[in-house]
Order: structure tokens, then C-alpha cells, then sequence
């Protein structure tokens, strides 16, 4: 009971810190490179346990910070495009640095340590591509709610997959990663957030940026899937490094990744998707 309480409060507080975030584009650019920080630091620290492994935590961490922060700031046309120099020094001095570190294995340090930044921070970075658009003439606006919706819908894909998993859940999704994922909690899943698409197209069709309703089912069918495959993806990990949970900061919920394994694929995804849409 106790902790049934502990995960309520810690998951109404994480939803609530998620939402409110959004409706001033300085708060969600901290808040995300934030996460994208101690996501960063969890996960290098994870890897780091295992045999030979040594990566830079400090270094990848403040890279994968840096490089969030880079991206929010072209995006909202307030830096050039030289702001990303740094970043990419940093990526050649991690590569470099090996030869005078010397290493029992080099070669899973620099995986492990572009890994940090191809999995956690590009992902995260690309919410300012679904946050800031720029028009024609070039001015910047603020969009809070396509990637705002990106959030909702792994939320609502999470609870319509457990209640129809729990229901009618019979066929395994990928039992070898995941035993508890079953076909009919997906498809339950994605029913859930098509309705919930066409709502948010429906009622909040200007601040979404005139995409019709059949759009935003697309992006909501798209989140879904590669929301899956993150947290697919993430389990196949923590399997493989032997662990239950990626860490123990949010109380009842476990580590950062355990938290946005989904996000990590969706937001790209979505990303993908609607910049597809505007150039067929």
C-alpha cells in the first residue's frame, strides 16, 4: 500500500512538472536538459559497471547537455549554427583521448560514449524541432502542444495497453524482451490514442498548427509504435546489463530511462513524420 502511494504521488508530481513545463518554452528548454543530463549521467554510469567499460561521465553528461541546449537555441534562430563547434570538439576530443588513456578496450569506451549521445541526447534535442517552427519570413513561434501531444499519447498508449492487456491480453508481443507485452494491450493501446488524436485535432486544431484531424491520428499511430519499440528497446537493454530498473531517482518508477524509454524513439518519430508531411 505504501508503495502504491509513493509511485501515485511521484507519478502525479512527473506528469504534472511535464505538462506545466510546456507553457513557457524557457521552462520546457530547462526542464529537458535537465533530463537530458541525468538521463545521460544514469546511463553512462550503468554501462560503466560493466567489464572494461570507462566512459567519460562528466564529459559525455555536459556534451549531451551542451548539444540540447545548442539545438533550443537554433531552433529559436536565437545562436547560428556555429554554436554546435564546441559540441563537435568535444566528440573529437572523447574519440581522441583514448590513445593516451590507455584503456583495457578503447573501442567499447567510444561506443558506449557515442551511444550516451546517438540515444539520449539527439532524441531529447529533437523536441525543439516539434516545439519551435519558423516561417517563410522567418520568424520563430512557440508550439507547446505537439509536443505536449507526443507526451500524451505515450501516456494514454500506456494505460490502454495495460487495461486491455490485463482484459483480454493472450498473444505475447515479444516475450524473449518484455513477457508481460501482449498484441491485444498494443492494438487496446492504440485504439485509446487514435480517439484521443482526433479529440486534440478536433478541439485544439489552431494551436496545433492547422493539421487535420487525420494527421494527428497519424502522428498519435506513429508515437504509438515507436513509443513500443523504445520501450522495447530499453528492456532488451536493462536485460542485457542485468538489472531491474535503470536507477532509483523517481521513487516507485525507477531511473530516468525507465521513465522515457518510450519518449526516446517517439519524439524523433514524430519529428520525422511531421517534417515528412511538409515536403510531399
Amino acid at each position: 500500500m505504501k508503495n502504491l502511494i509513493v509511485r501515485t504521488i511521484t507519478g502525479v508530481l512527473f506528469v504534472s512538472a511535464i505538462v506545466v513545463c510546456f507553457l513557457k518554452p524557457t521552462a520546457m528548454i530547462f526542464l529537458f536538459a535537465l533530463i537530458t543530463g541525468l538521463t545521460t549521467w544514469e546511463f553512462t554510469g550503468l554501462v560503466n559497471e560493466r567489464e572494461d567499460v570507462n566512459t567519460n561521465r562528466f564529459l559525455c553528461t555536459a556534451a549531451g547537455v551542451y548539444f540540447f541546449l545548442a539545438v533550443a537555441g537554433y531552433c529559436t534562430g536565437m545562436t547560428p549554427a556555429t554554436v554546435f563547434i564546441p559540441y563537435m570538439l568535444t566528440i573529437i576530443y572523447l574519440i581522441v583521448s583514448e590513445l593516451f588513456l590507455q584503456q583495457p578496450d578503447p573501442i567499447h569506451d567510444w561506443a558506449y560514449s557515442m551511444l550516451s549521445q546517438m540515444y539520449i541526447a539527439l532524441p531529447f534535442a529533437t523536441i525543439n524541432m516539434l516545439a519551435f517552427q519558423t516561417a517563410p519570413d522567418g520568424q520563430v513561434t512557440y508550439n507547446y502542444l505537439l509536443p505536449l501531444s507526443v507526451f500524451i499519447f505515450l501516456w494514454v498508449n500506456d494505460t490502454g495497453a495495460y487495461c486491455c492487456g490485463s482484459l483480454l491480453g493472450k498473444h505475447k508481443l515479444f516475450p524473449r524482451v518484455s513477457p508481460s507485452k501482449s498484441w491485444e494491450g498494443s492494438i487496446g493501446g492504440a485504439i485509446f490514442v487514435l480517439v484521443a488524436a482526433a479529440l486534440i485535432g478536433g478541439i485544439f486544431a489552431p494551436e496545433g498548427g492547422g493539421l487535420s484531424i487525420l494527421v494527428w491520428m497519424g502522428l498519435g499511430l506513429v508515437v504509438v509504435v515507436f513509443g513500443t519499440l523504445g520501450d522495447l528497446v530499453e528492456s532488451l537493454m536493462k536485460r542485457t546489463l542485468g538489472i531491474k530498473d535503470s536507477g532509483n531517482i523517481l521513487p516507485g518508477h525507477g531511473g530516468m530511462l525507465d521513465r522515457f524509454d518510450s519518449s526516446l524513439m517517439a519524439i524523433p518519430a514524430a519529428v520525422v513524420y511531421l517534417y515528412t508531411l511538409t515536403i510531399v
